[in-house]
């Protein structure tokens, strides 16, 4: 210890460190394991879970600058840390209220950086807690001080993050002042990224609301009001509306229906010309019989025993080019947005246009 230079009082402190890195290191282990799991039992998505026992040198640091204010060991918050980087700030307050159920918090020697930034600049944000790991949770009769210790939880963003590893990358831990020119850039980039963060924050709040909006107009049947988009799609297909109809066009040969995804035509009926869902809707309304009469061309003639159901939207979007006027260049436009530019989409629409034609479509 003498190489650190300590007073008598500083190398008791680090010495009483080298005895319990064990309690520390165990302590560290259960912390990050406790965090993992309230991210993951709620479902969180987080970009980082970090955990550190302070180093031997970097505590002897911590000692030569400020020893006499710590009486003991236990008077150091910090020699445990762990970090969780979020997303969304909502998430930074969500992952603090389960942390709180989880651990016991030292209000009085915790800090929300967040609200202590002055007026006129911008600068390092995170949500910092000190706390105990309560007996109730986690104890070992031959480590009590597992229970005693305090370490640190941070919570910040990832844009926080960004913003406090450039400080620390080209600030303090030079060891040199910033002159003020560089300090000035430093604070304009660090609002700009404080910016993005507060407005990643709201738009993700206006698309979830978005979201349950389109799902309360689907589950309404308010088709017309909805947009045809990707949540939308899905909200609407979680309605199975072609049920019916793959199940008739199924029981002509008596045959199973797989259940394949209809993803691939969004973008097809949006090229189509479809703006809302109710423009799906009136599809399926209006041409369900057509697109019946044609599979039973497609399939009265053979032995087919599995039928998928994405055969029920095909044929609703042939039928619904037919009435259309589409023609064959119709015709051979859809299987090319369906199927990619491929020879054969020309015989699949020749093809299909003899099956139409002998349909009274009207």
């Amino acid at each position: 210890m003498e190489q650190y230079g300590l007073d008598l009082h500083g190398q008791m402190i680090l010495e009483a460190y080298r005895s319990d890195m064990a309690v520390f290191e165990k302590m560290r282990q259960f912390i990050d394991s406790q965090l993992h799991g309230i991210v993951e039992d709620n479902g969180l998505y987080v970009t980082a879970i970090e955990s550190r026992v302070k180093s031997e040198q970097s505590l002897a640091g911590k000692l030569q600058l400020k020893g006499s204010k710590y009486a003991s060991l236990s008077d150091i918050t910090d020699i445990l840390g762990a970090r969780v980087v979020a997303f969304y700030s909502d998430e930074v307050d969500k992952i603090a209220a389960l942390i709180e159920t989880r651990f016991d918090v030292d209000w009085d020697n915790s800090v929300d950086k967040r609200k202590l930034l002055e007026l006129d600049r911008f600068g390092y944000r995170s949500l910092h807690y000190v706390c105990h790991i309560p007996p109730s949770l986690f104890a070992d009769e031959s480590m009590p001080q597992l229970n005693e210790y305090r370490f640190e939880i941070q919570m910040r963003t990832a844009l926080q993050h960004v913003w406090a590893t450039m400080y620390h990358d080209t600030g303090y831990k030079s060891g040199m002042e910033i002159p003020k020119t560089y300090l000035r850039s430093l604070n304009r980039m660090a609002g700009l990224l404080e910016i993005a963060d507060e407005e990643f924050s709201k738009l993700r709040i206006k698309i979830n609301d978005y979201r349950r909006q389109v799902h309360a107009l689907v589950a309404d049947g308010n088709f017309d009001a909805v947009n045809l988009d990707g949540d939308s799609f899905n909200n609407y297909l979680a309605l199975n509306p072609f049920k019916y109809l793959i199940e008739k066009i199924a029981s002509i040969n008596q045959a199973e229906i797989y259940q394949d995804t209809l993803r691939p035509y969004l973008p097809v009926m949006q090229g189509m010309g479809f703006k809302t869902l109710g423009d799906v809707e009136r599809m399926r309304f209006e041409c369900s019989e057509y697109a019946y009469q044609l599979a039973l061309h497609q399939l009265a003639t053979t032995d087919i025993d599995i039928v998928a159901l994405s055969l029920s939207l095909q044929n609703l979007c042939i039928v619904h080019i037919y009435k259309q006027g589409g023609g064959i260049d119709g015709l051979l436009h859809f299987y090319n947005m369906l199927f990619g530019d491929n020879g054969y989409n020309a015989t699949r629409a020749h093809r299909t246009l003899e099956q139409l034609d002998k349909i009274n479509i009207v």
